[in-house]
């Protein structure tokens, strides 16, 4: 099953968080799963860090590409075609990133690891159980 992660959830899985559930745990660490993080999550990484509303210990720089390799997560690539499909996104969700998460996880037939109700709906199917 190919799974995108919301930011939260990659976030939870990399600091061994108690919020990440079980269940969404156990999907992230099957090897049988394609686990895939949006260049969106990375950009709003990058930006809270930045801000500082969010701290890794260390840059993001260094933090992002190390954790991707580390557990095998796959990139996934904003595509022309999630960038333009968001504005046919209804308003339910204002937050950019999800936005885009949404679009591409809809565009790409993808499983959504989130515990952020605002993606459903939108008919993404969302795993946190």
């Amino acid at each position: 099953m190919n799974l995108l992660l919301d930011t939260h959830a990659l976030l939870w899985f990399l600091n061994d968080d108690p919020l990440l559930t079980p269940s969404a745990k156990a999907l992230i660490e099957d090897r049988t799963n394609r686990k895939l993080v949006s260049i969106a999550s990375c950009w709003e990484i990058a930006v809270k860090v930045g801000l500082r509303k969010l701290d890794l210990g260390e840059s993001a720089t260094t933090f992002l590409p190390r954790e991707l390799s580390t557990n095998r997560f796959d990139l996934l690539g904003i595509e022309l075609a999630h960038a333009t499909f968001v504005e046919t996104l209804p308003p339910h969700r204002k937050d950019p990133f999800d936005r885009l998460l949404i679009a591409q996880a809809l565009l790409e037939s993808m499983s959504v690891v989130s515990a952020d109700v605002a993606f459903d709906p939108y008919g993404v199917t969302r795993l946190w159980k």
